[in-house]
């Protein structure tokens, strides 16, 4: 784990605020292009921006937290900074929850897809018999196989 950053001077929350703007503005077109290829059905590629994401997301994180230890209260001069800073927050929000909602729908397809796979290699694998009423057996749920992805494809 780093050491945590000195705590900011309130002479830096301008500084401070204009880094966060420009790693917000960073990192917005890298959560727009991940989730146009996740729509898309490229998600390799999409996994691909995720190094960088990370990147830009611990940047803002240690200068989010920089800017919360400065020296309270703010000066006046850091108001335009930190207006900009919260106009900034709030288009973010939008890319973000966009984001997240397209992230999480690949998801819950992926999952479906994996789990509609593993019961029809189940259904495949069970015996085909018929039960004392002259019926076929149900697929029990246990019987599900487990199921291997090779994600080098």
């Amino acid at each position: 784990m780093k050491p945590s950053s000195p705590p900011a001077a309130s002479g830096d929350v301008p500084s401070l605020a204009a880094e966060l703007v420009r790693i917000l503005d960073a990192l917005a077109p890298i959560l727009e292009e991940e989730a146009a290829l996740a729509r898309s059905g490229r998600l390799a590629a999409a996994a691909a921006l995720l190094a960088r994401k990370s990147e830009l997301t611990a940047a803002y994180v240690a200068a989010s937290r920089r800017l919360i230890a400065a020296a309270k209260p703010w000066p006046a001069a850091a108001a335009p900074a930190l207006a900009s800073l919260r106009a900034k927050h709030e288009s973010f929000r939008a890319a973000l929850e966009t984001n997240m909602m397209v992230v999480a729908t690949t998801h819950a397809v992926a999952e479906d897809l994996i789990r509609g796979a593993a019961v029809e290699l189940a259904r495949r694998k069970a015996p085909q018999t018929y039960g004392a009423g002259g019926r076929a057996t149900p697929l029990q749920p246990r019987a599900a196989a487990a199921v291997a992805i090779n994600r080098a494809c």
